[in-house]
């Protein structure tokens, strides 16, 4: 792999479905210049059928980005992979870690870890067909399958077919009698056995995934790993991304504060206005980043009630800023 591709491989922000669009992305990347950046989830023949302005538009400042795709036949998941390298994506990820009912009926995700040959065949064409790299993400097994077995079999059938780049959420998925968010939390997380992986198979890079939200989690599994990919925590506390790229790519910088940074998107909001494109989209993902904060719940409500106006714009931001200043003055 590049040796860019394995620096922003050290961090990711995961792939999360309604939340990681392309506003989202850019509020992450002003947090995080270095971390890596993954789409929602996409299913190939939506990349092929569907609108691509709306589906795999992006802004350049993403870069480094990867589109993730969600699909079980070879053919189509090259056509979509064509598509999405020449769009301008650095990465194609292949989704084998969902465990929605939706997903499931559709043949892919979570339950494409019952069929390792298929992904495998999945993967040489879409490498085929592409110069970046192809990526899978996939869980420790599925149901009843022993963990071990299922994720050391299932890595070695893609690592025989030329994979090299794997992104382990460590938690088995349940099929049947979880949701997709208790499949988040109830699984029991084993960073032993993704740890154990990495040392059995050093030649693969491996980035590790689930329950992963602090400075000290993060460096502590890099210990072990290659990489790291935080998914909820980096929506819901978004500072915590600034804090880790700071730490892991530039220690000698020092922090921005979370008005500087928000304050930074200024044009690129304005420009989003001026193209019709209304301020909740964006604003939507930035409630969080003053979360334990004081003003922190201002800045929310705020946002929250009036982003939906038609006429709102920067100065709602501003608005919402200034409630957080005022209550920082008032705590000092």
């Amino acid at each position: 792999m590049p040796a860019d591709f394995a620096a922003s491989f050290r961090l990711s922000v995961a792939p999360m479905m309604d939340w990681t669009d392309r506003h989202c992305r850019v509020f992450h990347r002003a947090l995080a210049p270095h971390a890596r950046l993954y789409t929602e989830m996409v299913h190939a023949q939506a990349v092929i059928h569907g609108d691509r302005e709306r589906l795999l538009g992006f802004d350049g400042v993403e870069h480094p980005l990867a589109l993730q795709l969600g699909g079980s036949d070879p053919d189509l998941l090259a056509q979509a992979a064509r598509i999405g390298a020449d769009w301008g994506y650095g990465e194609i990820n292949l989704n084998v870690g969902c465990p929605s009912d939706r997903v499931q009926a559709g043949r892919f995700g979570a339950c494409l870890m019952l069929e390792p040959q298929r992904v495998a065949e999945c993967f040489a064409a879409m490498q085929a067909v592409v110069t970046v790299p192809v990526t899978i993400k996939c869980r420790i097994g599925v149901d009843q399958q022993d963990e071990a077995t299922s994720l050391f079999g299932f890595v070695d059938t893609l690592a025989a077919a030329g994979c090299r780049s794997f992104i382990v959420h460590a938690r088995k998925a349940w099929l049947q009698g979880l949701s997709p968010k208790e499949n988040r939390e109830v699984p029991p997380l084993n960073y032993p056995l993704v740890h154990a992986l990495k040392q059995a198979r050093p030649e693969l890079q491996l980035a590790i995934n689930g329950g992963i939200a602090t400075l000290d989690a993060v460096r502590e599994q890099l210990l072990h790993m290659d990489g790291v990919m935080i998914g909820r925590a980096a929506y819901h506390d978004p500072y915590l991304l600034h804090q880790l790229d700071r730490a892991l790519y530039a220690p000698e910088a020092a922090l921005q504060s979370r008005v500087q940074l928000l304050r930074s998107l200024q044009p690129h909001v304005e420009a989003l206005r001026a193209r019709g494109v209304m301020l909740k989209h964006f604003s939507r993902h930035v409630l969080g980043l003053f979360l334990s904060q004081p003003g922190g719940r201002h800045f929310r409500h705020i946002l929250s009630t009036e982003a939906h106006r038609p006429e709102a714009g920067w100065e709602l931001i501003e608005r919402a800023l200034a409630a957080v200043e005022l209550q920082q003055a008032r705590a000092a």
